[in-house]
């Protein structure tokens, strides 16, 4: 779910309300509204807007504009994706049901047209733009004051990192830890095996620890979890910032990593911290010594250059995958500043 997506329509009467709304959206990194034909261009900045006149919705100038078509059952949904031209744009409005009737328009326009549908408020948003994994081409969504646009942040996620710095790290060192406070993040996705957490000690160098698709001889797999590591380290989140992984609470967007280069958000569905013995493991990151606070379990796994290897396995030698990241954070957000790490 992206915010390139999403197309938030002011309901202020007031024109300074109306700003208001735009101004705080604009910070929040939306950059397309649906704005009254009467709003002055400048007064709005540099943004993609859809301008409204009289009911209709206009891209661009010229042409007859768009009407939303509501829609409240079956036979006035498949009347509406029929008439709609190739290449085209379809607006919707729910009347009704308003989930299952998204997926059937999807399913039936295939690549044919446009497909926009109208949003009541924020919380219809993510359902809208994730129904059968494409969604909506453009989600409207209506805002009556600036405090919603918080709302709408929190339930659209961010846009990824766009680069991550993989490298690796040789193992110096693996030595029991004594017992410690854990932390497993389930998430509400499905993860494939070589997918996982960037996690470690220090945020300048996160270790890939990879989920538990694979599961061990003695436990069935858990493809939506990770058993991260200890309670105080670091976790790479969806925005690219960082959060303590005791820190975790059900919504968040953790970034999921696969070190062949590809990565995605997934929401946490929920964290368990429990105590277990735990395993210290060090890797040298050009002359720096880099370490993570792992469970020591068979269904654990940290990510080397030979692929994951369970912690009751590992063992100095083999290189560790991870990200290197700037070193200085406050409240999860890079800073330039000196700082060291141990």
């Amino acid at each position: 779910m992206t915010r390139e997506r999403v197309a938030i329509r002011p309901r202020a009467s007031e024109p300074g309300a109306l700003i208001a709304i735009v101004d705080r959206a604009r910070r929040r990194g939306f950059s397309r509204f649906v704005l009254p034909e009467s709003v002055a261009p400048s007064s709005v900045g540099d943004v993609r807007v859809v301008w409204e006149r009289d009911g209709r919705l206009y891209e661009r100038a010229e042409g007859a504009g768009l009407v939303p078509t509501r829609v409240g059952s079956e036979p006035a949904l498949r009347s509406a994706v029929e008439s709609t031209p190739p290449g085209g744009t379809l607006l919707l409005e729910w009347t009704g049901d308003r989930v299952i009737p998204l997926e059937n328009a999807i399913a039936a326009r295939g690549r044919r047209f446009f497909l926009w549908v109208l949003a009541r408020h924020p919380g219809e948003v993510p359902a809208a733009l994730g129904a059968l994994e494409h969604g909506a081409d453009l989600v409207i969504v209506e805002v009556d004051r600036p405090e919603q646009v918080d709302q709408l942040e929190g339930v659209v996620d961010g846009s990824l990192p766009s680069r991550l710095e993989w490298s690796t790290a040789p193992i110096q060192t693996v030595g029991p830890a004594g017992l410690g406070d854990r932390v497993i993040v389930d998430t509400t996705s499905i993860l494939r095996a070589e997918e996982g957490l960037l996690v470690g000690s220090a945020a300048a160098f996160l270790f890939h620890v990879a989920s538990e698709a694979a599961g061990s001889q003695f436990s069935r797999p858990r493809p939506f979890r990770v058993n991260a590591g200890a309670a105080h380290s670091y976790v790479l989140m969806a925005d690219g910032s960082t959060r303590y992984l005791v820190e975790l609470a059900p919504g968040d967007a953790v970034l999921i990593a696969d070190p062949a280069g590809s990565s995605r958000a997934a929401r946490v569905g929920r964290i368990k911290v429990e105590r277990r013995p735990l395993i210290l493991v060090t890797a040298d990151d050009a002359g720096v010594p880099r370490t993570i606070f792992l469970q020591e379990a068979e269904s654990v796994r940290l990510t080397t250059e030979n692929g994951p290897v369970p912690t009751t396995a590992l063992a100095a030698g083999p290189r560790a995958r991870g990200v290197r990241l700037p070193a200085a954070r406050h409240l999860g957000q890079a800073v330039e500043e000196a700082i060291e790490e141990r």
